[in-house]
């Protein structure tokens, strides 16, 4: 970090469009410096190089974006002394960082200089040389500049036009009276008092001239466009726009001297019909407010859209291929009136596994949700509806960044350990030794913290507990074999003290990495006792019922060793983590249990876990 101290910076405010130099070395009360027009690639470490000969750096902070990180593209450079901050505006301004010139000027804390618009100017139709440093120049004699910039594109070309921002309204009327349609480099230059895009608007609406003239005939001449229009009032220009063949283009531009007049011709000429074809005339817009324009009314009508459509339209996921829109409203009409049902296909013509269903009120949706939503599986069909309250892209997206976002505070500094691992079952072994997936290591008096064991105040997941000091008691999942869930551990265990099994064989604590074993459940007495009926009845090793019996804190337990044998087929790197996830994520135990019985439901789950874990990873 490029900061000499953590004193936070300044001010937080961002400069506008106009920002640059200071010619004066007028005094000022701190020394916090803005710097705008920054590539998005700069760190605080690059500006402290920057900056360090300049003088003492109290703190630097390049603001980013809350969400994303990256980078707005200006920053805030304090120094410990105002001598040295007027240095670096003086020398430093302009000057290129990563190959762009920054601009500086005083950070203000208050915005009402900036955003009143007193003794800014604009200048238009500036030649293609001309960049900040040189504009500066040539206004600087009419008064103590704030800031100074050429507009330029994406790809570093200027736009033709900037902004001077003078410390005193005199100094800006003094430099539009003596420089406006003067020549600078090569070109008449245009320069007035700023104009904010708000009130240019407002100008627009009152102020406009220029008719757009659309749905022409091809007989239409320009003459003709004048004789039509002439009687609304003066007319400057007029024009039928044309191919490179010259054919009429069917729209054309008539503008009027006064405003009156070309809102007379709107209203008198919209509508009607002119060589059997009805025109249509309007204000003349750039592309720019026309797209603005379609863009506002296409979100108008999203929200109108999403307002009549709240609370009512419900998502439903896990439609098989044999289910069809008639089928899907037969099932789903049991519970209220449906205005529409849907279920969305590709350009083929399958179906893509999801669907809505429309109904006329809240009261009937939430119903559908409720009744569907638990473990419901249609007819023919092996999988269980998801069945939820619609919500728009936006909304997805907003709850998906704000729990990433919650994922990276939580796990900075401990990447890679969002969920808590399931630690397997395993087969019974001699004491004193414990099973991790790099093989069979002994657990040796005085050696507590071991690969793949709980370490002294580690909470559930692997996160440190600084108020948890000692040793744990007790495991929250199994991990010598042999014992019952929950047993109690002791790190030092006596090989000696505990019975050797002897259905299995004893490892010495030199012998070489073993294998991964295929892990054998260690359930309680009750588990074990199951009928061979009931586990060839449903191929899940454990009923419902035996599950019932057990006690309520042994059940997830029970349910989590059949769940990791389950998934270690599909993802047998994850297996730990994804195990954690399903037992962590809050279902009943009825819904846990369906996942062993219906197979594709849990690979579809162990696919969308492997998906956030890769993306976490990421």
């Amino acid at each position: 970090m490029a900061t000499t101290t953590s004193q936070p910076p300044a001010t937080d405010t961002e400069s506008t469009g106009t920002s640059n130099n200071n010619n004066n070395n007028q005094a000022h009360t701190t020394a916090s410096l803005y710097v705008g027009d920054l590539e998005p690639g700069v760190t605080e470490g690059i500006l402290f190089e920057f900056f360090k000969n300049v003088g003492t750096i109290s703190s630097i902070r390049v603001c980013r974006d809350s969400l994303t990180r990256r980078s707005l593209g200006y920053a805030y450079v304090n120094f410990h002394r105002t001598q040295d901050a007027e240095r670096a505006l003086d020398t430093l301004n302009n000057a290129p960082i990563n190959g762009r010139p920054c601009r500086i000027m005083w950070s203000h804390r208050d915005p009402s200089l900036r955003k009143s618009g007193v003794g800014n100017i604009f200048i238009k139709n500036l030649d293609p040389t001309i960049d900040s440093q040189q504009l500066h120049d040539t206004f600087s004699s009419f008064g103590n500049i704030l800031s100074c910039k050429v507009a330029e594109k994406p790809d570093g070309t200027p736009k033709g036009y900037g902004f001077v921002h003078f410390e005193k309204q005199q100094s800006a009327e003094m430099a539009i009276k003596m420089v406006n349609q003067m020549v600078i480099g090569s070109k008449q230059v245009y320069v007035g008092k700023f104009v904010s895009r708000r009130e240019r608007e407002k100008l627009k609406e009152t102020s406009w001239s220029n008719v757009y003239v659309n749905d022409l005939s091809p007989e239409v001449t320009d003459d003709e466009l004048h004789e039509i229009f002439s009687k609304f009032g003066d007319i400057t220009s007029h024009i039928v726009m044309k191919d490179s063949d010259n054919n009429s283009r069917e729209f054309g531009f008539v503008n009027f001297e006064e405003h009156e007049d070309a809102v007379a011709a709107v209203a008198g000429m919209n509508g009607k019909e002119i060589h059997g074809k009805v025109i249509y005339c309007g204000r003349a817009q750039k592309k720019s407010e026309r797209e603005q324009l379609l863009r506002r009314n296409y979100e108008m009508l999203k929200r109108e859209k999403l307002n009549q459509y709240q609370g009512v339209n419900v998502y439903i996921k896990n439609i098989e291929d044999s289910i069809t829109e008639e089928k899907l409203r037969e099932e789903f009409a049991q519970f209220g009136e449906i205005k529409s049902v849907k279920i969305m296909t590709d350009e083929n013509g399958n179906s893509k596994g999801f669907g809505f269903v429309c109904y006329s009120t809240p009261d009937e949706a939430q119903l559908a949700i409720n009744k569907m939503n638990v473990d419901r599986v249609l007819p023919g069909c092996t999988k269980p509806l998801f069945v939820a309250l619609h919500e728009s892209k936006e909304v997805r997206n907003q709850k998906l960044a704000a729990r990433n976002a919650r994922n990276k505070d939580m796990n900075r500094g401990n990447p890679g350990m969002n969920f808590p691992n399931f630690y397997p079952p395993q087969q019974p072994m001699s004491a004193g030794y414990y099973y991790n997936q790099t093989g069979m290591m002994p657990n040796q008096p005085g050696m507590p913290n071991q690969p793949g064991m709980p370490q002294p105040g580690m909470i559930r997941g692997g996160r440190f507990n600084p108020n948890q000091p000692g040793m744990p008691q007790q495991f929250p999942y199994p991990v010598m074999g042999g014992m019952p869930a929950g047993a109690p551990v002791s790190h030092t265990q006596n090989p000696a003290q505990t019975p050797v099994q002897t259905s299995a064989p004893t490892p010495t604590p030199t012998s070489a990495p073993t294998p991964t074993p295929t892990p054998t459940p260690a359930t309680e007495p009750e588990v074990q006792q199951e009928s061979a009926e009931a586990a060839e009845e449903n191929d899940v090793g454990i009923t419902l019922e035996q599950l019932y019996e057990l006690p309520a804190n042994k059940q997830r337990l029970a349910l989590g060793e059949k769940l990791y044998v389950r998934i270690q087929k599909y993802e047998p790197n994850l297996t730990g983590k994804i195990t954690g996830m399903l037992l962590q994520s809050g279902w009943s135990v009825e819904k846990l249990y369906e996942l062993l019985v219906h197979e594709e439901t849990l690979k579809t789950k162990i696919e969308e876990a492997a998906v956030v874990l890769a993306e976490k990873q990421e």
